[in-house]
């Protein structure tokens, strides 16, 4: 017989619509929190998306526009040469023995550089000494000769033809006498041109022979500079060659030189200009004889004729588009780039003069780069100081001293 369930006991399910109306709820509030994570999570993106645009620079990367003065005159362009320089070539043709000097090396005045074979010079020397000294011996017999038949004629003891004769020999004899002695002559001249010598106090600057090469006449051997004597051969324009007087200042720079800047004076001005270039040469000496000591190095600067003030630029803090110049301006927390109006170039500084863009006191970029954009955020964050002494603990040595300290 069985028994009806009792009131008291709940049931183990609930009904059908319970169920639904539980599930739904459920489903919702499920909903609403992952649309609540995902605007959370959008909101942090694109707080950490503005703050990663932002460029951030330090002080020293920005450059403040101020008005400078520059030269106004001929550009000149050209190369650092020595006044006193020597292109040693061989005056004989003989085999290179020896090479004592090489590039660089410092000598002084009548120094040995070069030494050719002087074997066959030497022989021609010895062969020159004997004939002398044979045509010396003619010589002097022939006027003995000439002395005793003067001697006898002035007694009516020989004849006037006799002694005619013996003078004519004695004359022949003494011409070939002196021509001996000049083959004497030439032959120690050649044996001393076996040996190449500085002719001043300098520097080698360039060997053209080692030892072995047959050096003929004319050959190069070696050059010699003297460092002392640098000076500046440019060249101008001859349409602006009106404005160059001789005593005028050249500042000017030289490439690969430690020194920035050098400064000379005008000492020449050639008076016809080149056929090739139609340029006019100029020497120009340095002042209080500071220049470099290398040869052959270009040389750019200016005349100064007059000076002009101007807000200055270098060339690293322009960018090129083109025939257009640009720069990259700070102002308000924003770049901006800003088309430049470009006047001269100070060939002694590499900086271009500013005429219209920019105003004193702005600030740019000092060294732009190709990923900016125009009105993106700038951060100026403040350059820490180094201190070796205040260096930060890892966080791992923390972590480990405190499991010590447990």
């Amino acid at each position: 017989m069985s028994r009806a369930p009792s009131s008291s006991c709940p049931p183990r399910f609930a009904p059908g619509p319970v169920r639904l109306a539980l599930a739904m709820a459920i489903t919702c509030a499920f909903a609403l929190g992952l649309t609540a994570c995902g605007k959370g999570k959008d909101k942090t993106e694109a707080a950490a998306a503005a703050t990663s645009e932002a460029l951030q620079i330090a002080p020293e990367d920005l450059r403040s526009m101020s008005v400078g003065a520059y030269a106004v005159g001929p550009v000149i362009t050209g190369s650092v040469q020595p006044e006193k320089r020597a292109d040693l070539r061989a005056e004989v043709s003989a085999v290179v023995q020896q090479v004592l000097k090489e590039n660089g090396q410092q000598v002084k005045k009548g120094e040995l550089l070069v030494r050719l074979d002087d074997t066959s010079i030497r022989d021609g020397l010895a062969s020159a000494d004997e004939a002398a000294r044979a045509s010396a011996q003619t010589f002097e017999q022939a006027e003995r000769q000439y002395q005793r038949l003067k001697t006898l004629q002035a007694q009516g003891m020989s004849s006037l033809q006799a002694l005619e004769d013996a003078e004519l020999r004695r004359n022949g004899a003494q011409s070939d006498l002196v021509a001996a002695k000049a083959r004497v002559v030439t032959a120690r001249q050649l044996l001393q041109r076996t040996e190449v010598r500085a002719p001043f106090d300098g520097v080698v600057s360039e060997r053209k022979v080692s030892i072995g090469d047959t050096a003929q006449i004319g050959k190069e051997l070696v050059k010699v500079i003297d460092p002392r004597s640098m000076r500046f051969e440019g060249l101008v324009s001859a349409d602006r060659m009106h404005e160059l007087k001789v005593g005028q200042q050249v500042n000017f720079r030289v490439n690969g030189y430690s020194q920035s800047e050098f400064v000379g004076k005008i000492r020449r001005v050639d008076a016809a200009a080149n056929a090739t270039t139609r340029q006019v040469e100029v020497l120009v000496d340095f002042v209080d004889g500071k220049g470099p000591d290398v040869a052959g190095l270009y040389a750019e600067g200016r005349v100064e004729s007059g000076t002009v003030r101007s807000l200055m630029l270098p060339e690293g803090s322009l960018l090129r588009s083109g025939d257009e110049a640009y720069a990259w301006r700070v102002k308000d927390g924003k770049l901006s780039k800003v088309k430049l109006d470009l006047g001269e170039r100070d060939a002694r500084r590499g900086e271009y003069a500013v005429r219209n863009g920019l105003n004193e006191g702005d600030q740019v970029l000092r060294s732009p780069s190709s990923n900016l954009k125009d009105g993106q955020a700038v951060k100026l964050v403040a350059t820490p100081p180094v201190n070796a002494g205040s260096v930060a603990k890892p966080a791992v040595a923390a972590g480990s001293s405190a499991a010590t300290g447990r």
